[in-house]
C-alpha cells in the first residue's frame, strides 16, 4: 500500500469534523510548499507518478530547514479560520 493510500484509508476512519481538519491541514501544507491544485490534478489517475511525486514532496518537507509546525498550532490556526468563515456566512442566512 502506498503512503497516499494509507493516508486515505486512515482518513475513512475519522469523524467528519476530523477528516475536514485533516483536509485543511493538507491544504495548508500545499500552500506552504507551493503545490497547486493543477499539480495534484495532473497526477490523478497515474498512481505510480503520483506516488513518486508524493514521496518527493514528503522528502522536500523533511529536508526543509525551517522549524516544523506544531500540531496544536495548526489546529488553532484552522479553528480560527473556520470560526471566521462561519461568522462571515452567518449574517447571510
Amino acid at each position: 500500500m502506498t503512503l497516499a493510500e494509507t493516508i486515505y484509508q486512515r482518513s475513512l476512519q475519522l469523524p467528519e469534523a476530523a477528516a475536514q481538519e485533516a483536509l485543511d491541514f493538507i491544504e495548508f501544507l500545499s500552500q506552504r510548499y507551493g503545490v497547486s491544485a493543477t499539480t495534484i490534478a495532473a497526477a490523478d489517475g497515474q498512481a505510480e507518478a503520483y506516488d513518486a511525486w508524493f514521496k518527493a514532496q514528503v522528502q522536500q518537507a523533511m529536508d526543509d530547514p525551517r522549524p516544523g509546525i506544531r500540531a496544536a498550532t495548526a489546529r488553532a490556526y484552522f479553528a480560527a479560520r473556520r470560526a471566521a468563515l462561519r461568522q462571515e456566512i452567518e449574517p447571510r442566512r
